[in-house]
């Protein structure tokens, strides 16, 4: 055979090689999990036909993640663009179907914009000075309600827009403060509130429907999936708020009805908990609302009610239902209610009669479902669905769950590259032999004849769980990309395991928990030998920190450590945090009613005494968190640094309790994943 024929059928078989073998798929990288594309906020068009949705995608070089608005055929089909701005979110349908709102800060603050579905240039409805936040269509077409931030003694924007450049003017920078709350997460208060207006739709002047009020519309915190409802008539609009003086303390918000011309309030409930996410029913006779019966605790479970606007009764309709109601939706003839609720690590879909007496029915089981939405027929939902495998897409299926399939696949072609594997769930008995809900990932490329470093993740909350569901902040997929099997257990005081299990960790922030995570991990290395025992890492953030902290002054099988947003020492914790009702709930009073309490609780207390304190830490912080102040981690980082301890503190100036920057997100992860190496390998 001469050089030419070799040639040939050599240059034969590398060119049909990609017919018959496909490209190996290779682990996820930070650079893979910023490309992918953020679906959320779906909203079905009137006529049935279209979805509205947002699409955020990160922007390394501009350190931002620029939004835009698409619609994809509901029947299934191609999406489209809708506007390319980059700063556009919160789409809302008009009733007629031909146009939608939309918040944008394509010229500065966010404003009120509206634009055909046909495309073309949006027009700008709103110009308040501090910009606008929540907005909602009413059902007759004729106004869009908003929130904005407003002076209470302004009475006009003119005189909003006038303070704020005098403030921006002035040479003094000083803060004065007569009560509590004076900040909150990221922000100092500056004397404005959150308050609710309306706007004719075809343009106008805005109406404040809450002159006056000292305190914010919709609250600054606990908000439902829709912060304020129209009336189906569009007469009257019903909203959350938490009057009360002292709001570092009071979870008491209730509901309150207004007419979009301007009359007085009227209060509607007066339960001590919170009230919130108000519905209008279609055929408008009832408001179903989302309430928590327990004052000065945020994680109480939330109960689905319904108020009667003929006599002004309420109902129950979830007491039996152990679990905690999201995002209550009315079916079109107003006879079922559709919601989702958080259940073993995941979030599925449920539906109830609109009447007491009845149990929920899972609709989408054993799946994450968020952002749940109705066609207007009642026939089709929409919801924002991922996994530990996938980031959300949007998914479509019958109201009885039937029929589920896939609207968008923004991410599909970067997914095909990567090997994501599942989470496998499992249970083992924790504290008390309780049993306790856990999933574990396994590392890219598995060999289960080799041995794998451990990395144990501690959620935050300390009320929240883990769940089957993509995230960008803590993504386990990429923790697991390097080698490492990833834990996560969902220990006491995690959400979707019932309201007792949820209340077992006040007053015990370190007991049952660390012993349901310590035996997690002896379960974990009895139960799969891949897992090397003497490699192992925990890393946790905000409760998950305190954790951290907590395993670090209490038991040395870890070879390192990573403490994010943590508290170290529970009463200087109290005295800089802003809601004092989470501290003085969990912590079963204030340092000077329960001091033994706030002294055992705190890994302060530890960091010598039991002469543990010597795994090698990361301290990573946000110089802007005022949920758990950055002192905290200084104070840590000081009692490791003085012990002797390997330790590298991580601060960041421009971030809060979480890392949202892009590049700010590279370092995280670039020094935790250094940090892992340096340790287990």
């Amino acid at each position: 055979m001469n050089r030419w024929k070799c040639f040939l059928m050599t240059l034969v078989v590398l060119l049909a090689a990609p017919l018959t073998d496909a490209q190996p798929k290779r682990a996820i990288s930070f650079e893979d999990l910023m490309a992918m594309h953020r679906i959320a906020e779906p909203q079905i068009s009137p006529d049935g036909r279209w979805v509205a949705y947002s699409v955020g995608t990160p922007d390394l070089e501009a350190n931002r993640i620029p939004r835009n608005l698409w619609l994809v055929p509901l029947a299934g089909g191609e999406p489209k663009q809708l506007t390319r701005s980059g700063r556009d979110s919160q789409p809302r349908w008009a009733p007629d179907g031909k146009r939608i709102a939309f918040l944008s800060a394509r010229d500065g603050a966010p404003q009120v914009y509206l634009i055909s579905i046909e495309g073309g240039e949006a027009t700008r409805l709103t110009h308040m000075a501090g910009g606008v936040n929540s907005l909602l269509w009413s059902p007759d077409g004729r106004w869009i309600a908003f929130t904005a931030d407003v002076y209470p003694d302004c009475a006009d924007d003119a005189c909003n827009r006038q303070r704020d450049e005098e403030r921006e003017r002035s040479r003094v920078r000083a803060r004065i403060y007569e009560a509590l709350l004076f900040r909150h997460w990221d922000t100092w208060e500056d004397g404005k509130y959150s308050h609710l207006f309306v706007v004719p739709a075809q343009g106008g002047t805005p109406r404040d429907l809450t002159p006056g009020a000292h305190y914010d519309v919709p609250p600054f915190s606990l908000g439902g999936p829709e912060p304020i409802a129209f009336s189906p008539d569009g007469t009257e609009l019903c909203y959350t708020a938490i009057p009360d003086a002292d709001r570092a303390l009071s979870t008491n918000a209730d509901l309150f009805v207004v007419s979009v011309e301007g009359a007085p309030a009227r209060r509607m409930t007066t339960n001590p908990g919170y009230d919130g996410g108000p519905a209008y029913s279609p055929d408008g006779r009832w408001i179903a609302y989302r309430a928590q019966l327990q004052y000065g605790y945020e994680s109480d479970r939330w109960r689905l009610m319904l108020y009667s606007r003929a006599d002004g009764r309420h109902f129950n309709l979830t007491e039996t239902f152990d679990r905690s109601v999201e995002g209550p939706v009315w079916s079109a003839d107003s006879q079922t209610i559709y919601f989702q609720a958080e259940d073993h690590g995941y979030l599925p879909v449920f539906s109830i009669p609109a009447a007491p007496g009845h149990q929920p029915k899972v609709i989408l089981p054993a799946s994450y479902n968020s952002e749940l939405v109705l066609s207007p027929d009642g026939r089709r939902l929409v919801v924002s669905r991922s996994s530990l495998q996938s980031p959300a897409e949007l998914f479509v299926a019958n109201v009885d769950g039937s029929g589920l399939r896939p609207l968008t696949h923004h991410n599909a072609e970067r997914l095909a590259q990567l090997e994501l594997n599942s989470a496998e769930h499992f249970w083992f008995p924790g504290a008390g032999e309780t049993r306790i809900h856990a999933m574990l990932l396994r590392p890219p490329q598995f060999d289960p004849n080799r041995k794998y470093p451990l990395l144990l993740l501690l959620h935050g909350g300390p009320q929240t769980m883990w769940g089957d569901s993509w995230g960008y902040r803590w993504n386990p997929q990429v923790f697991a990309a390097p080698g490492y099997v990833v834990l996560m257990i969902n220990r006491r005081g995690s959400t979707g395991f019932g309201q007792a299990f949820v209340d077992e960790i006040r007053g015990d922030y370190g007991g049952k928990p660390y012993e349901d995570l310590m035996r997690g991990v002896d379960y974990v290395l009895a139960r799969y030998p891949f897992v090397d025992g003497s490699r192992m890492a925990a890393a946790g953030g905000s409760y998950g920190g305190f954790m951290a902290n907590w395993i670090a002054t209490h038991t040395g099988r870890f070879r390192a450590i990573i403490t994010h947003a943590s508290i170290f020492e529970q009463v200087s914790m109290y005295g800089a945090t802003e809601e004092l009702w989470f501290m003085e709930w969990d912590q079963m009073g204030t340092p000077w009613t329960n001091p033994e309490g706030y002294r055992k609780w705190s890994p302060a207390t530890y960091a010598a005494a039991l002469g543990t304190f010597k795994t090698p830490t990361l301290v990573i912080h946000g110089e802007l968190d005022y949920r758990v102040p950055y002192t905290q981690g200084l104070q840590m980082f000081t009692a490791l640094q003085r012990q002797g301890v390997p330790s590298k503190l991580l601060l960041f100036p421009d971030e809060g309790h979480w890392v949202l920057k892009p590049q700010n997100s590279r370092l995280w992860y670039q020094t935790f994943l250094d940090w892992l190496a340096r340790w287990l390998r």
